[in-house]
């Protein structure tokens, strides 16, 4: 009877009514076999394994990719930037071409201011050889704002963050830096001081002390030349002017060559960033 259990155990496993509750449990078939029980697991560890690396693998390509995304998208906004600064600098460098050409024209006519002829405040047009005035446009102004669509773009995305602490800090101080609101300010609210100063000017005295006021006419500013003269008002408030279109030009100066570095800061980075191999959802 013994001989053949231990035959019956070693071929087919031992009969489920002899096991104990636990083995009962873990028993599948009619009967347990200790073979069979590890093999089973064994099977069972080896497709948990695949499962658990397939899914994990998954996870990893998926999170890769999201990478490699946000990898691309820096690319586009250092190269968008990169652009729109090019387009800063261009702008920056006509508004300096304006300011010299401004502070040129009227420091003549300040220079001249106290000649004693009656064409004084008048100079000839060397386009068509025509008489004009410089104060006939002297309330005119024009605030620094250079392009920032990209800039304004990027914050909002929500894709700032992946330029890294460098470039941040340095795209922030091209479009929102200490020396660039200065310069807004000095070309917008402070200019506008003086020009309000000269319509108040107009408006409040001049209109009571002069016949007829036309700023463009030229007859108005040979007949009251005199008058001008002697006012004071008006070549003070030049002066003033003078020495803030003196500032802005300095201002100017300086954020062009600020724009200069940073542009081809970008540059570099770009270059070593298109240098990088990419394989896939990877590079090095």
């Amino acid at each position: 009877m013994s001989d053949d259990l231990n035959k019956d155990e070693s071929e087919k496993g031992i009969k489920r009514e002899k096991l104990n509750w636990l083995l009962r449990i873990i028993t599948l078939g009619d009967r347990f076999s200790l073979q069979d029980f590890y093999d089973r697991i064994k099977k069972g560890f080896v497709e948990f394994l695949i499962v658990f690396f397939g899914v994990l693998v998954s996870f990893g390509v998926e999170s890769q990719g999201e990478e490699f995304g946000d990898r691309e998208s820096n690319i586009d906004n250092l190269i968008g930037l990169r652009d729109e600064m090019i387009d800063i600098q261009e702008y920056t460098q006509m508004y300096m071409e304006e300011n010299q050409w401004i502070r040129a024209l009227y420091s003549r006519l300040y220079d001249q201011w106290e000649e004693d002829k009656d064409s004084v405040f008048l100079f000839i047009d060397e386009a068509d050889g025509m008489p004009y005035s410089p104060l006939s446009f002297y309330y005119n102004y024009n605030p620094f704002n250079p392009p920032r669509v990209v800039y304004e773009a990027i914050k909002l995305d929500g894709t700032f963050r992946f330029l890294g602490s460098e470039v941040g800090r340095l795209v922030n101080n091209t479009y929102d830096g200490t020396d660039l609101k200065y310069l807004m300010l000095n070309t917008d609210r402070e200019e506008k001081v003086y020009v309000d100063q000269f319509e108040a000017q107009v408006a409040n005295k001049w209109i009571y002390e002069l016949e007829k006021i036309d700023l463009y006419d030229t007859d108005f500013w040979v007949k009251h030349r005199n008058y001008f003269q002697k006012e004071k008002f008006l070549k003070y408030n030049l002066f003033k002017r003078l020495g803030l279109w003196e500032q802005i030009s300095e201002q100017l100066v300086d954020y062009d060559a600020t724009l200069e570095r940073n542009i081809k800061k970008l540059d570099s980075v770009i270059q070593t960033k298109e240098d990088e191999f990419v394989f896939i959802y990877w590079w090095f």
